[in-house]
Parts: C-alpha cells; structure tokens; sequence
C-alpha cells in the first residue's frame, strides 16, 4: 500500500483523524500555542476533553459512514494529539515529516505505526525547512504553501512555515508550481492571527475556493487567487467568519465537504453550487483554533 495524494477533494480513502483522550486536560498558559486557545483559557471557556473525545468520534464515524478507513494515532499520555494535520503532508506518493514546534515533536510517535503500514518512505525535512501541514494545499498542478518571511519568525510562535519551505518544495518537485503566500500573524489576537493557509483558504470540489481576502500580507497575493479561481467560484468569508475557522471544512470527494452546522452562510452557498455537505458539530475543537482539515491527515486520496 502506498501514500497518495494529489489533490484537495477527490475521494478520501485513508486518513487519519487525531484523538482527544489524555490530552492533558486544562494547560498551564506557558503552554498554549496559539491566541484562540489563551482567549479561551483566560475566559474559562477551555474545552473539556469529553466533549472533544465526543466530538471527533462523531468526525470519524461519518467518515467511516462514507467508505473512509480511518486510522486514529497510538495513545501518549498527557499529549494533544488532536490536530495531525500539522505533523505531516502527502503531495503524491510521499509523506513529508513536518519540523513541528519543539514541545509537541512527540507527537509524531502516535502515528509511527501507522505509516509502518505503507511501503513508502517517510522523508524528514532538513532542519532549517519548516512547515506544518496546515500551510500546503495542492491543487492540480500547484502546491499553495502559507508562509511567513519577516524577522521576527523565530520568535513567533504562531508562524509555523517558513520561506526556506518555499525552495526545498521547488527543488523536491521541479514539474510543479510552488505558490507562496505570506500570512498575517499575531501572538495574541484570534481575530488578526491565521495560525496556518487552511485557517484562510480552502478549495472545495473541482474549481472553487473559500477565501479570507484580509488573510495576506500582500495584496497581490489575493489578486492572484482572484485571478487563478475567478470571482465567480470563490466564497468569500468575514473575519467573524475566519475566527470560527469557516475556511476549514474537509472534502470527502469532488461533491461532498464536511462543515459546522453553525456554518450556515457556507453552507448554502454549497449546496447551491451542488455539493452535499455533511454537517459535524466540532464547536469544542475550534476553541484550539482548529478544524475539520486540521484534526485529519490524508494519506490516500484518488
């Protein structure tokens, strides 16, 4: 068996889909990553692990529902090990590790195993690429990597892909077109942070997209989405929008996406564009400023 991904949407095959058991209950503040998690620390609004135990089981089992072998990461103790999206990406036959922040580096033994089932190598970054998951959607023959270039990355914890992500992809997959587009961050303010590309962009059946214009550091960058989408087929979301992480639903295939219920704007525009959309409650999830893409990993798409 080997990995295969080539796109964004086309039938979802395998997949990984993370777990909330021992996730390590209510963190100190030090440890959280991300302004969405403190804001709701800080309010006392912090998930509760059943809740999102329930919830990602519901997640999994409509997969199954719809033919999807889904795989869940071995049990470590007092680890998040909810979004597994950030520790790893496929683009073709090849499974790329991520560089993830130091402190949830052990996450990538949940799912040691489980790529042990295919016959493919994994392939470690070099030290100096980083990127997470998150950041890298493919579509047809381009790779969109959501990448942040200014001086202060080392100390921005929210900034996860650098430019250097940017080069190794073009070297790795010389045929195809790498696409970088620079990410607004903040350390403290949900509303101005895109944590990664898929919490600002997302493509959905054969030719549209969801997109937050505001997302990109450079103007262009959205021009050039405009251009390559058409105006036509893209839904545009508020930054109200983009805080509830509208932008990251999960296709099953080219005509059937996965999204909130409390997604209702999205969701008729996608039912009026034709698709079936599957409605799962994740509300608890978001709260960790994370979704439907970034709580499962594809391993195999066709």
């Amino acid at each position: 068996m080997d990995f295969l991904v080539k796109d964004e949407t086309s039938k979802l095959k395998s997949v990984i889909i993370g777990i909330a058991k021992s996730s390590g209950g209510i963190p100190n503040l030090k440890d959280l990553y991300d302004p969405k998690s403190i804001e709701n620390l800080i309010s006392g609004n912090y998930p509760l692990e059943k809740d999102m135990i329930n919830e990602l089981e519901n997640f999994s089992n409509l997969l199954i529902k719809h033919g999807v072998h889904v795989y869940r990461p071995d049990l470590i103790k007092d680890c998040n090990q909810i979004f597994v999206r950030d520790i790893g990406f496929v683009i073709d036959n090849f499974f790329f590790k991520s560089n993830i922040l130091p402190n949830r580096a052990k996450e990538f033994k949940g799912v040691e195993s489980i790529l042990n089932d295919f016959s493919n190598k994994v392939i470690s970054l070099p030290e100096d690429v980083h990127i997470e998951g998150g950041d890298l959607l493919y579509h047809d023959n381009y790779i969109f990597v959501g990448f942040y270039n200014k001086k202060d990355y080392p100390k921005l914890i929210t900034a996860r892909t650098n430019s250097n992500a940017l080069e190794y992809l073009r070297d790795f997959f010389p045929n195809k077109i790498v696409k970088g587009l620079q990410l607004n961050k903040s350390l403290n303010n949900p509303f101005e942070n895109i944590l990664h590309l898929d919490c600002c962009l997302q493509i959905v059946g054969k030719d549209k997209a969801i997109i937050y214009p505001e997302a990109f550091t450079n103007q262009e960058d959205y021009n050039w989405l405009v251009s390559f989408f058409g105006m036509d087929n893209i839904f545009k979301i508020s930054n109200n929008e983009m805080y509830e992480m509208t932008s990251n639903v999960l296709s099953i295939d080219y005509n059937t996406v996965i999204s909130q219920p409390i997604f209702k704007r999205l969701n008729n525009w996608l039912e009026s564009k034709g698709f079936s959309v599957e409605k799962v409650d994740l509300s608890e999830v978001s709260k960790q400023e994370g979704l439907f893409r970034c709580s499962s990993l594809p391993l195999i798409r066709n």
